[in-house]
């Protein structure tokens, strides 16, 4: 079956369930130009411009031990104020206007499903659109630690603002965990895209999943390839480029 031939059949379970969920990872953002702090150009990049591993970078140890470099880092390599939602956000955001996507789970902290008009969507890792404050818990915008030098700081009380991000050693929200868990467990298709399903505890979510077909859509293999009724290696948006076409025609 040719790349075109499963998009087709993409479309069809798409309108003939009743119940949609995807669940996406950092290769739906990196085609809004947003880099991937994981692959090898990224981890290349932080060693060789601050001297250490993304990982180390982005641990809550490395925050509390070093703020000033952990900041630094984190406005040059994870905001991306630019960005702008691609192919694949719209059609989402479109298929739960339409009633056939339930939700959307992602990895990924750029809010850019948001800003194509999704509603119901799952932050596994947090928002870099919120900030708060360590010391007395006030809110405050990405804006706001984007204009602080060093350190940002809480007009209140003086404490840390942090970003509203899990960083490595910290566990996901436990809320945000039980109802992506319920949504998939009540998913009739489940859709999982630009993802290498290498990142647990999130990529462990699949096993939650007990509808009746799973398509997986990734430029590489992942190690759930074989459970899953379809299969499309290729780029994120253009497969949902073309499954909107693809929907539109079958209606």
């Amino acid at each position: 079956m040719t790349d075109l031939q499963k998009i087709d059949e993409l479309a069809r379970l798409v309108l003939a369930g009743g119940n949609v969920v995807f669940f996406g990872g950092a290769g739906v953002s990196t085609e809004s130009g947003i880099p991937d702090f994981r692959s090898e150009s990224g981890l290349f990049s932080a060693m060789q411009v601050y001297g250490r591993s993304p990982e180390e970078l982005l641990s809550y140890s490395f925050f509390r031990r070093e703020p000033e470099l952990f900041f630094r880092y984190y406005k040059e390599n994870l905001v991306s104020l630019d960005a702008k939602p691609n192919a694949a956000h719209t059609a989402l955001a479109e298929l739960e206007r339409g009633g056939k996507l339930k939700a959307v789970i992602t990895q990924n902290v750029d809010g850019l499903h948001q800003a194509a008009g999704s509603v119901n969507v799952l932050e596994l890792h947090g928002s870099n659109h919120r900030q708060y404050c360590m010391g007395c818990g006030v809110r405050y915008t990405l804006e706001y630690i984007l204009r602080q030098e060093g350190v940002p700081r809480c007009r209140e009380c003086g404490g840390i603002v942090r970003p509203d991000v899990v960083l490595y050693e910290e566990g996901l929200d436990q809320d945000v965990m039980q109802a992506a868990m319920l949504a998939i467990m009540g998913a009739e298709l489940l859709i999982v895209g630009g993802t290498s399903l290498a990142v647990y505890p999130a990529a462990g979510l699949l096993h939650c999943f007990r509808g009746g077909a799973l398509v997986l859509i990734n430029k590489s293999a992942t190690p759930a390839d074989r459970h899953a009724q379809l299969v499309i290696n290729d780029s994120i948006g253009i497969v949902f480029a073309k499954l909107m076409e693809s929907i539109n025609i079958f209606k």
